[in-house]
């Protein structure tokens, strides 16, 4: 299952390069050309057979991971989060460290040990470390670097009726569906551009916008959900179940209304479930494609997914699917409509 692929690879910021190898081998008979940039941006070209405008569609394929920063006397293992990641879910969490997946677990000092003011406060990073199962300090460095990044071990599995559950949700999600968008055919130009070093300051979306030069651009992405017990629903950024959900405004875009609008209209012509992410928090690619050169027009559709950049997070396949084919509904209407939003 493609889904279980990629969110199974490892990729953190910089260090895209196994999740853009399955990507690639996916894509490259979709497209017309398959490009990577100086940053390591993947760029899926399908030429079309008209003039029209020219589309980009971006997903990031880094995730949120933690690089190695120290390694102490004993062998165990410093290391800093790369992306927002919550220190209270770290914890007891096993972890592969680099390139060879050396095995390790997120440790700390013992429950028994703590004083009894330690044990009402949540754990920071600084108290936490990697125990790969050495004594000293020369039998760690045999076995990893300082750079190297560890990635949680969560395995992709189907749950309930409709869910899956997986690490790495954002922005394998996005990836995912940006694959199965390429495999239709289109009149126009189609760049699907898979991103890097999003979780970071969104950085591969600039370089690849400015390289490709959109008429507009949609952004795939994998956001926050947030019904679970003791959030009132006019608090919940997105509800799973609900379909994909169309961004409004966040911490990085406001994106263009006649996009939102379009989407909207055609989610709502074709009984497909859409609704609004009400959480102004975060951002995502679509920040920087909006402010390339002269300025495009963006808009962001999302999979909403509960415990998103945790070791584990959940989503819905029936909200996969209504994402899909809500982008290839609005990627055929611009072929109708001769490229006018």
């Amino acid at each position: 299952m493609l889904l279980k692929r990629l969110t199974e690879a490892c990729g953190g910021p910089g260090q895209e390069d196994e999740v853009r190898d399955l990507i690639r081998a996916e894509v490259k008979d979709l497209a017309d050309q398959v490009t990577t940039d100086a940053l390591g941006n993947l760029i899926a070209v399908k030429k079309g057979t008209k003039a029209g405008p020219k589309v980009m569609i971006a997903a990031h394929m880094d995730e949120v991971a933690l690089m190695i920063m120290g390694i102490e006397k004993n062998g165990l293992l410093k290391f800093s989060p790369i992306g927002g990641i919550d220190p209270r879910v770290l914890v007891a969490k096993t972890v592969v460290i680099g390139k060879n997946r050396v095995p390790g677990v997120i440790g700390s000092k013992p429950i028994h040990l703590q004083r009894p003011d330690e044990r009402k406060k949540a754990l920071t990073i600084e108290e936490m470390y990697i125990d790969i199962g050495v004594s000293k300090k020369e039998g760690a460095e045999r076995l990893v670097n300082v750079g190297d990044l560890a990635y949680f071990t969560t395995e992709f599995a189907e749950i309930g009726p409709d869910k899956f559950k997986a690490k790495a949700l954002d922005d394998r999600v996005g990836c995912a569906m940006l694959i199965d968008i390429l495999k239709d055919s289109y009149q126009f130009p189609l760049y699907g551009v898979f991103t890097v070093q999003e979780e970071v300051g969104l950085r591969g979306a600039g370089t690849a916008a400015y390289q490709v030069q959109p008429d507009l651009a949609l952004v795939l992405e994998g956001t926050t959900a947030s019904d679970v017990p003791e959030i009132p629903e006019h608090k919940h950024a997105t509800t799973v179940g609900k379909g994909p959900s169309l961004t409004v405004m966040d911490s990085s875009v406001i994106p263009d209304p006649r996009l939102v609008a379009k989407l909207m209209q055609l989610a709502e012509k074709h009984n497909i479930p859409v609704q609004y992410r009400r959480n102004t928090a975060g951002g995502t690619d679509a920040g920087k494609i909006q402010q390339s050169r002269q300025g495009v027009p963006v808009a962001v559709i999302a999979l909403p997914c509960r415990y998103i950049h945790s070791p584990v997070a959940v989503g819905s396949q029936t909200d996969y699917d209504h994402a899909v084919k809500l982008v290839k509904l609005f990627l055929h209407s611009l072929e109708e409509e001769g490229g006018d939003i």
